[in-house]
């Protein structure tokens, strides 16, 4: 079959589709691994990574948004970072969208397990985990229309869970609770919480990876950016307050309220100071709450396996990965390539550090998108764009400069960790440059 025959990526996605997706992609943030950031910087340390945090997002959110209209592919960062500086950049660019991509899911996956084995101790994290990964790969692999109708119902329950969670707690807040132990590292608390603020956003650029499939990319995709940005902040903001107010940080981090193992159900935590453990109230919206992790978890998969389809498609990796399955049309090895990688990762039994690990990656992809997008303005000013950043060049470059320091100071914090990310992108860089590259 020649290469025009292949079997494209279908374009199903309506403007409620990707609001769903990106709403979707970050809303397990609001539900877990967020609180993991409070032993670090406490109340005010937290609020402060997550206010700056806000501010990263809304200036990136709508730069990336025009990089999305202008070039709708399935590869993100990777094909803007590649049109703007090269193969080389955007080998680098993709490789980082992958390991967030990749990455999450793991981690999300611990929540999932940690919120199902509420109801079946007996049930083991990792075994639900796994399970979950074999359940929502195979959803993806039947069919994107399929895979994001599924991901708009479960999104839609799962805000309509944070609304009913605010609704029990709000009542209950005490602005005494946000004082309690709410400085405990000073400045560098912030810091160390820069990276569990970001999980409360991370993954919302995944909405570009699915642009190609959008009926009309050039003006779906910033309605998805915007509407979907502005819904998370609204849910933050709730979650922040009404999980913390009703009893302070600690009450929602570990598990008997004083110390010991972190825990992956902050939402929970709250929920049985006022409703109790065993009430009918607390299991009803615990199931809801599965709701939210198994939407980021169902959404960054398909996401990952559109960056890794890309990358294969493009002889930037294995060219198995760039296969589209002619009956489903679909990117299925791709996805059951991520899918062996995280379960890898799943028997770490690391949450916190999977999460930074993730965090490293997107924010290398927000600070080479940001460059990308400043590039190709000069590079190519008669390229179209359907939308245009407003405020340029002060967004873009605003969200250049925090993305960057933002890494830099994780980078600090988590030296370690950022051996073994940079130990990561430098191997595959080298194996590109010296085997794909010249074959391409």
């Amino acid at each position: 079959m020649s290469s025009t025959q292949q079997p494209h990526l279908k374009k199903v996605l309506s403007p409620l589709m990707l609001w769903g997706l990106g709403v979707g992609y970050v809303i397990s943030g609001m539900y877990f691994g967020w609180n993991l950031g409070l032993p670090e910087g406490g109340t005010y340390g937290l609020a402060i990574a997550t206010g700056i945090i806000i501010l990263l997002y809304t200036c990136f959110s709508f730069s990336y948004a025009e990089l999305a209209c202008s070039i709708p592919k399935a590869g993100g960062v990777f094909d803007y970072a590649s049109r703007a500086f090269g193969a080389r950049l955007g080998f680098v660019a993709g490789m980082a969208q992958l390991i967030e991509f990749v990455f999450a899911p793991p981690a999300i996956a611990f929540g999932i397990g940690a919120y199902f084995n509420l109801f079946f101790p007996d049930v083991p994290v990792l075994t639900i985990s796994i399970v979950a990964y074999l359940l929502f790969t195979g959803l993806n692999m039947y069919g994107v229309k399929a895979a994001a109708t599924f991901e708009l119902i479960i999104t839609i329950i799962a805000v309509i869970e944070i609304l009913i969670f605010a609704a029990v707690t709000l009542p209950h807040f005490e602005v005494a609770n946000l004082h309690k132990n709410a400085w405990p590292n000073g400045w560098n608390g912030v810091i160390a919480a820069l990276p569990f603020a970001i999980w409360f956003f991370l993954g919302i650029e995944g909405l570009a990876n699915v642009a190609e499939e959008a009926e009309n990319p050039q003006k779906d995709i910033q309605k998805g950016f915007g509407y979907a940005l502005l819904t998370l902040v609204i849910l933050c903001v709730l979650v922040f307050l009404g999980a913390i107010g009703v009893g302070g940080w600690e009450a929602i981090v570990y598990k008997n309220g004083l110390s010991g193992d972190s825990s992956d159900s902050p939402l929970p935590l709250a929920m049985s100071q006022i409703v109790g453990s065993s009430s009918l109230m607390f299991h009803v919206l615990l199931t809801i709450g599965l709701f939210g992790l198994v939407a980021s978890f169902h959404g960054l998969i398909l996401a990952a396996g559109r960056s890794s389809y890309e990358l294969g498609a493009k002889g930037f990796a294995p060219r198995f990965l760039g296969q589209v399955n002619e009956r489903f049309q679909t990117p299925a090895k791709a996805l059951l390539a991520n899918m062996g990688i995280g379960i890898i990762a799943l028997f770490t039994n690391k949450t916190a550090e999977i999460i930074t690990i993730s965090v490293m990656g997107a924010l290398t992809l927000y600070a080479i998108a940001m460059l990308s997008l400043l590039r190709l303005r000069k590079k190519e000013p008669e390229m179209s764009r359907p939308f245009k950043v407003p405020f340029y060049p002060l967004m873009p470059l605003v969200a250049l400069v925090l993305s960057t320091l933002c890494l830099i100071f994780i980078a600090f914090h988590q030296t370690t960790l950022f051996l073994i990310y940079v130990g990561i992108l430098t191997i595959c860089y080298v194996l590109f440059v010296l085997i794909v590259q010249p074959k391409t």
